[in-house]
């Protein structure tokens, strides 16, 4: 299979490592995975936060804690890099325009419609701007607004479906339903970019993200249209993964039971390992006590059962009886921690299995 181009950056792989949040992957999971020849993530949400302990200066911090993560990870990689900035974040703007001046090579965005993204990218800048989407329909709105109002397209398109882990972009409703599945929407946004491509001739890949795990989930989304997978819980399992062993061990003891659809203090559903914490929130127990972080513009921290970077924080800690880990459905096949590259190479052994050829 050839290689992935996303703007002017060529993956070997077509493999994105997804972000995840709250300090768990950072410059040292996203150099690790860009230097099998995937896109390693840094996540921004959350970075910095259980450093810094004076929060009336935290939003500087973390904007200076995105900074040096970024230059750690090209200290340690020549592989294609990217930074994941949620649309809903209070400092979205300053972390887009901070990615763009050091040049990093792509900016996923998602959590919202970043519709105006491509105004801060100035024509010189190298750096690639991927939405991430969970209907044809966002894709389509996004699409034809970079086109009326800054004259481009994106440089992909990231799909993320039901099983994903973390917020979720369905109704509660709608996560088990036929239509909301990754294998009903990846034909749907890949015919919806097409008219866009052969208008500008252009490529605008589509990638699919939410419960890949295997290699023979890479083949089968690529038959589908698809021009690459995100895959964030698989990579959880690794030494190189920034959060902390007793967060890893989680993944690798949890069943498929454990892992269940919650309701975020942000009013969206989201997809978790079920914790001693989680079971306490469920019964009305927690409360929080103030909000540190004002890192969300849509959390109503007055009105909610807790505080969701704390009790991520503490997950990332592995301290379940104070928080818990978000997780993709298949988190339960994780079985060992193992080396980034070891994945890489499963994952290539998986899909040529699967497909008669290598990956």
């Amino acid at each position: 299979m050839s290689s992935l181009f996303i703007g002017k950056s060529e993956l070997k792989y077509p493999v994105i490592q997804g972000g995840m949040g709250v300090g768990v992957s950072l410059s040292g999971l996203a150099s690790a995975v860009a230097t099998e020849g995937g896109v390693g993530i840094i996540a921004s949400v959350g970075i910095g936060v259980s450093m810094e302990k004076d929060y009336s200066n935290l939003r500087e911090y973390v904007i200076e804690a995105l900074r040096q993560e970024i230059r750690k990870a090209r200290s340690m990689t020549q592989g294609v890099l990217g930074v994941n900035i949620m649309v809903v974040l209070t400092d979205y703007e300053r972390m887009v325009q901070l990615c763009i001046e050091e040049g990093i090579d792509i900016i996923f965005s998602g959590s919202g419609l970043p519709l105006d993204l491509p105004k801060y990218r100035n024509p010189e800048s190298k750096t690639a701007l991927v939405p991430i989407v969970s209907s044809a329909r966002a894709a389509n709105i996004i699409c034809n607004k970079w086109e009326k109002n800054f004259d481009v397209v994106p440089d992909a398109i990231v799909v993320e479906g039901p099983l994903a882990g973390g917020h979720l972009g369905f109704h509660l409703d709608a996560i088990d339903r036929p239509e909301s599945q990754l294998e009903v929407l990846i034909p749907q946004v890949v015919d919806i970019v097409k008219q866009y491509e052969e208008r500008r001739n252009c490529r605008i890949p589509v990638i699919a993200a939410g419960g890949v795990f295997s290699g023979a989930d890479i083949h089968r989304f690529l038959q589908l249209g698809a021009s690459g997978v995100q895959m964030g819980t698989r990579f959880v399992g690794t030494y190189e993964c920034d959060a902390s062993d007793a967060f890893k061990q989680l993944f690798v003891k949890a069943e498929e039971k454990d892992i269940q659809i919650i309701t975020s203090p942000v009013g969206l559903p989201g997809r978790a390992i079920i914790s001693p914490f989680l079971e306490e929130v469920t019964r009305g127990i927690r409360k929080p006590i103030f909000c540190k972080y004002h890192c969300i513009h849509t959390c109503d921290y007055e009105d909610t059962p807790y505080c969701i970077a704390d009790a991520l924080l503490q997950g990332r800690n592995g301290n379940i009886h104070e928080g818990f880990a978000f997780s993709g459905a298949n988190a339960y096949k994780i079985k060992e921690i193992v080396s980034v590259k070891e994945i890489f190479d499963h994952l290539k052994q998986e899909y040529r299995e699967v497909a008669g050829q290598e990956l």
